[in-house]
């Protein structure tokens, strides 16, 4: 049982690492503050299940080869050392009420660097629907059943080298593009470098420059696998379609581009990621009529 000192909302916490709903590494019960979660661990895979009792408690329990370093792993995972005491957001009513009603978000650091930055590749310059179509299907074909007792359809994603033994066809019917699958091929071949930069801490300029060596890693890709791997409470996602104009919306009412965003969060740098998400969990944001990202096939290329 982990017994939090500072409250931990369990679902809004880890809700960050599902990739979309079909997403078979990662499953909610319905109406229930309990999760499972499947790991690729440096023993072999295991399977997670969480569970929120009303007094905050949060009971958790593992399966297969790496159930030990999948239960070590659940203080980080629920935000332990996210401190969260030096953000103040006092001066905006929007922040100061999103963090009064969200009191238990923390930031999740999942100690898995190769698997969150895989799936952020896989989001690079496309629709998020066709990002976690691909994932669910490629985890699907070439990832492991769960250890365990976990509901129907869970996998273990594919360790590094199932990852580059996916032949290019199975690419293709995934609708991943070659320059995708060839930046997920790059990190493949250093993940236990990648793995490595968790003892850098929480993320950083070290641990952002070690991703972005990786060819076909840049900005974008590397906060979004820094911010869940390392628990980074201050890399906002640079290059983000929709990102900024939800920033913008929240702050002074009106869309921003990528360096409009980032004058806007200056004041708490050091907190930047943090402030994204109390942004995000306030719901506020421009019209759904914004610009999307049409979804593409690339199945045929």
């Amino acid at each position: 049982m982990y017994a939090p000192v500072e409250p931990v909302d369990l679902v809004a916490t880890v809700r960050v690492l599902r990739r979309g709903a079909g997403d078979p590494t990662f499953r909610r019960e319905p109406d229930r503050a309990v999760v499972w979660r499947t790991v690729r661990t440096p023993d072999g895979p295991a399977t997670l299940r969480l569970a929120q009792h009303g007094d905050g408690s949060v009971h958790a329990y593992a399966w297969g080869a790496g159930a030990e370093w999948a239960i070590d792993g659940v203080p980080e995972l629920l935000g332990a050392g996210d401190e969260w005491d030096d953000l103040d957001v006092a001066a905006v009513p929007l922040l100061a009420e999103t963090r009064r009603r969200h009191e238990g978000l923390r930031l999740t650091r999942c100690r898995q660097v190769l698997e969150m930055l895989v799936a952020a590749i896989l989001e690079q310059k496309v629709a998020t629907v066709d990002a976690h179509r691909a994932w669910a299907w490629l985890v699907r074909r070439h990832g492991e059943a769960a250890p365990g007792p976990a509901p129907e359809g869970m996998r273990v994603a594919p360790a590094a080298g199932a990852w580059r033994r996916i032949p290019s066809w199975d690419w293709h019917r995934a609708g991943v593009d070659p320059k995708r699958s060839a930046a997920v091929m790059a990190a493949t071949a250093v993940a236990p470098g990648l793995e490595r930069t968790l003892a850098l801490g929480r993320g950083g300029a070290a641990v952002a420059e070690r991703l972005r060596s990786v060819p076909g890693v840049g900005i974008w890709t590397a906060a979004e696998t820094s911010q869940r791997s390392h628990g980074d409470p201050d890399a906002p996602s640079v290059g983000d379609l929709h990102l900024p104009g939800i920033v913008g919306t929240a702050l002074i009412g009106r869309k921003v581009d990528d360096a409009g965003m980032l004058e806007l969060l200056e004041p708490w740098r050091g907190h930047r990621q943090r402030v994204m998400r109390l942004i995000v969990a306030s719901g506020v944001g421009p019209p759904r009529r914004a610009q999307r990202l049409a979804p593409q096939d690339h199945r045929f290329h």
